[in-house]
């Protein structure tokens, strides 16, 4: 089980390497235990621990996948311009924003100058560095070509992030909405109902059917608003501490977001955008298709798509053709299939991944606009319902009295 980013801790580290070299450098762990336990596995003895800083703790500012994705690009940048690794470490720590993406980077450059590679400096922050980041750096420092290989993982970061929020956007507009009309509801049944209610009081007739629902429903918001919002609360964090540790969990909720109408279909475009986007990143640095296919399993975002591409991968190993496996796997577009096929047939497989990933990101950014603009009308009407009927139970009664008059 991964450790939570709030119990890391930062150690900085000198030890005596396998050729009787003394070396230092920066670790993340747990406890002095977890960093010595690390330093050891890379042959390192007489090691001296001294716990520096609280990397990640409740006061610093979260790193996010963003940073990431900026730092990466960063650092493509510097290397690209000709300015030395440490230096353009350095640069770019000094100049972050992120009080910890600064501390991360920095510990990054003591591990370089303490003689790591900067593919074995990122291994050691598994928790915001994959094993797609690590394996490409590494690819590039094996082949002189780390420049290049930074480049494709920062416009794979940059691209998979703007699919994410694309996404996020069609998941989290329409719940927002419904949040906000359900607080507005609450407010008015609490402390504006109310307020008619000792009014209708003097009235010594009876109260149409809709403004007596209204009232009633009211008198218990204001007896149990407490238990209702404490429920919800409650509800919603033992939803998400389920998803957290059961698997079957999450696979259920994943297999149910696809088969949702226009969501299931956006979620399912973005997932095949970002398995043709990681395998073609993958593909085109050199790395073997058997164990791109890992990478790229972890980063689809979907364990019905995790699991299929796992079996696929199994399936390749022995020689089975990509084009065959997606096929039997039965959850990919069969353009998508049709155009790994020609790419295998022409030995431009990474190339035609490309195409594949920038065609349905297209297509996500298009169901993302046409869920805005069908959702609009929609969530007005629910306002319109919640909000207006309302008002009109509310008056009900006074134009019942009028028309007595």
């Amino acid at each position: 089980m991964a450790t939570k980013e709030a119990k890391l801790n930062t150690y900085r580290w000198q030890a005596i390497n396998k050729s009787g070299s003394r070396t230092k450098g920066i670790i993340q762990a747990s406890s002095d235990a977890a960093a010595k336990a690390e330093l050891r596995k890379q042959q390192l003895t007489n090691i001296k621990l001294s716990k520096e800083i609280q990397l990640f703790g409740p006061s610093k500012k979260k790193i996010t996948s963003g940073d990431i994705a900026v730092f990466s690009r960063q650092l493509a940048t510097m290397m690209e311009a000709g300015v030395p690794l440490v230096q353009a470490l350095e640069i770019v720590a000094k100049g972050h924003e992120n009080p910890s993406m600064a501390e991360l980077i920095t510990a990054l450059k003591m591990d370089i100058e303490g003689g790591a590679s900067l593919a074995e400096a990122l291994s050691k922050h598994p928790l915001h560095f994959d094993d797609l980041f690590v394996n490409l750096t590494a690819a590039g420092e094996a082949s002189g070509a780390l420049e290049a290989l930074l480049d494709k993982i920062a416009t794979y970061k940059e691209k998979t992030e703007a699919i994410k929020k694309k996404v996020k956007k069609a998941l989290t507009y329409p719940i927002a909405v419904l949040v906000v009309a359900f607080i507005v509801t609450a407010i008015l049944l609490i402390f504006v109902v109310p307020t008619f209610e000792e009014l209708f009081q003097g009235f010594g007739a009876d109260l149409p059917a809709f403004t007596q629902f209204t009232i009633n429903m009211s008198n218990w918001m204001q007896s149990n608003w407490l238990f209702l919002f404490g429920g919800i609360g409650g509800a919603f964090w033992v939803f998400s501490q389920v998803k957290k540790r059961s698997p079957a969990f999450r696979r259920m909720l994943d297999r149910i977001s696809l088969r949702l109408p226009v969501i299931g279909d956006i979620l399912e475009k973005s997932a095949v955008a970002r398995f043709a986007r990681t395998l073609s990143t993958m593909f085109s640095a050199g790395v073997p298709l058997v164990e791109s296919l890992e990478s790229v399993a972890k980063a689809s975002g979907n364990i019905i798509f995790e699991e299929a591409i796992l079996e696929m991968r199994d399936q390749v190993s022995t020689g089975t053709q990509l084009q065959l496996t997606m096929a039997q796997a039965g959850i990919f577009p069969p353009m998508a299939t049709q155009m790994v096929a020609i790419g295998e047939e022409s030995g431009a497989l990474d190339s035609m991944c490309a195409k594949v990933a920038t065609y349905y990101e297209e297509e996500v950014d298009a169901l993302v606009d046409s869920l805005s603009s069908l959702l609009e009308p929609m969530i007005m009407a629910i306002l319109g319902v919640l909000v207006g009927g309302l008002v009109v139970s509310m008056y009900l009664p006074i134009f019942k009295l009028g028309a007595v008059v």
